[in-house]
């Protein structure tokens, strides 16, 4: 397969040829009904509708704004989040499950509607999760929703160039262009960039140039950075994925995604495809860009590759976003994390929650997604082990957020944390969080 990789090592997304307004940053001390540290789709969506709700909030983002995940996405709209029915009755139940699938639906339907005004190249596309040699999961995925009032479908023939045993479809499901939704969304914003939360005394936020004393504080960091109450770091961890855009590839019509772990996702943007793909834990080894050139390579001979790029998402312990209260002890401290690779309803349903939260309100979807919920998962245990194993490695350089020794990876040529998924250049320049600064020596560290 003919492909080019022209450019820096790191090449953007599709996404990232939209110019969005920049903002200046913060000088000073400020006072604020609500203020809310980061600039991904979940807090601007926060943004968004308190201000259109008259409360005097303003946002603070460390770089410029959807710069990070929410610039590296596959944009997909949907309640489908795997073959998830069947998982949400078996932890919780009827009632919650059900809720847990309202929200996400009413966040969809809050993007069509923003949609009608911004043009965002908002799609409406029916959703599959197919799996490959199980098609007793996708029997118990219909039940599933069946008894949670959401219809699906089972189709048996799918557009794709292997064989499976079928798909779960939901229809009227969408997929858009996320930055040009954002560069209309942003406009009028209280918004302050390269502003970076540097510590908390209590209700106030220390930057680089002044003071935040806020009487709320919503904390949209992807990874929360605060690192004393919640429990955040034994609750996520982090996993990277991988996607390619391939030129002269047969289309697909509708978004689709292998329901096993490891699997591959579709979409169509335009005369794109994107493939996605190759994923594992962050700071662990997998097929990442490889394995997708690989499956190019034998499914789409005569496709080229226009861009790659990668992404990062937070997952939880019990596969649901941890959304609400940053921990019991924290009146007036909120957070939104954990979507679990379903970024775009997550942060909608982030919105929705807490917005009506710093208000006084009461939300009906809350109790779902409160992060002190039941932290008693195997994954918990998967966590503090690798967090162990990590701490106890005596190689350096170590990560300055909680001090776990850093893996190299050659394939996007950063320092990598097994623990908690931050990110630095070779130079030791931070990428990602929950770490909030650079590693200490600001040289090439491979040779530590």
């Amino acid at each position: 397969m003919a492909h080019t990789m022209a450019g820096d090592f790191f090449m953007d997304s599709i996404w990232m040829n939209i110019s969005l307004p920049s903002f200046p940053p913060l000088e000073g001390d400020r006072k604020t009904d609500v203020l809310i540290i980061g600039g991904g789709m979940a807090g601007l969506l926060c943004a968004y509708y308190l201000k259109k709700a008259g409360v005097d909030c303003l946002l603070i983002e460390s770089d410029r704004v959807a710069q990070g995940v929410t610039g590296r996405t596959t944009a997909k709209v949907t309640v489908q989040h795997g073959l998830f029915a069947h998982t949400l009755l078996r932890r919780f139940g009827a009632e919650k499950g059900r809720m847990y699938l309202e929200a996400n639906l009413a966040a969809l339907e809050r993007y069509r509607e923003l949609s009608k005004t911004i043009p965002c190249d908002f799609e409406t596309k029916d959703s599959y999760v197919y799996s490959i040699d199980h098609p007793q999961k996708l029997e118990e995925e219909l039940r599933a929703l069946d008894q949670l009032g959401f219809p699906g479908e089972f189709v048996r023939r799918l557009p794709l160039p292997f064989s499976t045993a079928g798909a779960v479809k939901l229809r009227d499901q969408a997929q858009f262009h996320p930055l040009r939704f954002l560069a209309a969304l942003v406009s009028g914003l209280p918004i302050y960039e390269q502003t970076a939360a540097r510590a908390f005394h209590g209700k106030t936020v220390l930057t680089d140039r002044g003071r935040i004393r806020a009487e709320n504080i919503i904390v949209a960091t992807h990874f929360p950075i605060l690192n004393k109450h919640g429990a955040y770091f034994l609750k996520l961890y982090q996993h990277r994925s991988y996607v390619l855009a391939l030129e002269n590839a047969p289309p697909v019509d509708g978004m689709y995604v292998d329901e096993a772990e490891g699997g591959l996702s579709f979409r169509s943007y335009k005369d794109l495809l994107l493939l996605g793909g190759g994923d594992h834990r962050t700071g662990k080894d997998g097929g990442g860009w490889a394995e997708l050139k690989s499956f190019a390579r034998i499914h789409y001979l005569d496709a080229r590759i226009a861009a790659r790029w990668a992404t990062q998402d937070c997952m939880s312990l019990d596969a649901v976003p941890y959304i609400g209260p940053y921990s019991k002890n924290t009146p007036g401290l909120y957070v939104a994390t954990g979507f679990n690779k379903w970024g775009m309803t997550s942060s909608m349903v982030s919105a929705m929650i807490l917005a009506d939260l710093v208000q006084g309100k009461k939300n009906p979807y809350a109790p779902v997604f409160s992060p002190s919920r039941s932290i008693w998962r195997p994954q918990l245990a998967a966590n503090g082990f690798e967090s162990a194993m990590n701490l106890l490695r005596p190689t350096a350089p170590r990560c300055p957020h909680m001090g776990c020794a850093l893996r190299w990876n050659p394939r996007e040529h950063t320092w990598d944390c097994p623990c908690h998924g931050s990110r630095f250049t070779e130079e030791g320049r931070l990428l990602e969080n929950p770490a909030t600064g650079d590693l200490p020596q600001k040289k090439d560290v491979r040779s530590q």
